[in-house]
């Protein structure tokens, strides 16, 4: 299995629909071997302890932190991120990760000039990839971005505009 480094935002995302019987948080760890940093789960116990859907998704992804690989990292004081990405993008270099999952949309440029031979890919990407493996249908995958980007309020934001778009030519 391929190695995947995931950031805070990314696993939130993927935990948004939990209680969907396409869930893409337990797609992601069945296809890939998941690392995240320590960070990643300080942020997670951080959002979890909101009464939302945010809240929720991190909970659910950390009921399932004994499928991950949990690794520490050595902070870059000078990356111009919060330390949860920062984290995520050390982690990914340190071990060769063959992928970055990270939602950090307004950043994506930086992060990805910030990996050596990592790909990066966020979540509407990975929905793809999953219906491109047959883990996931076209209809679910639309439904899933649809309801993940009314959760994360991603419903302006052009990437993702652009994600649905392939999607639904497909």
């Amino acid at each position: 299995m391929a190695e995947i480094v995931a950031d805070t935002s990314a696993l939130v995302s993927l935990g948004i629909v939990a209680d969907s019987d396409h869930q893409p948080l337990a797609l992601c760890l069945d296809r890939y071997d998941v690392c995240i940093p320590d960070e990643v789960v300080t942020e997670l116990d951080e959002i979890a302890s909101y009464d939302d859907r945010h809240g929720s998704a991190a909970t659910a992804v950390l009921d399932r932190t004994d499928d991950v690989t949990v690794q520490s990292v050595d902070l870059d004081a000078e990356f111009p991120l919060d330390d949860g990405e920062n984290a995520a993008v050390t982690l990914a270099n340190d071990i060769d990760a063959a992928l970055l999952l990270c939602d950090e949309f307004n950043r994506l440029g930086l992060i990805h000039a910030s990996l050596a031979d990592t790909r990066l890919v966020t979540t509407p990407t990975l929905l793809s990839v999953l219906v491109r493996t047959d883990d996931l249908t076209l209809a679910n995958a639309r439904t899933l971005l649809d309801d993940i980007s009314t959760a994360r309020s991603w419903d302006a934001n052009s990437y993702v505009k652009r994600a649905r778009s392939l999607l639904d030519d497909a």
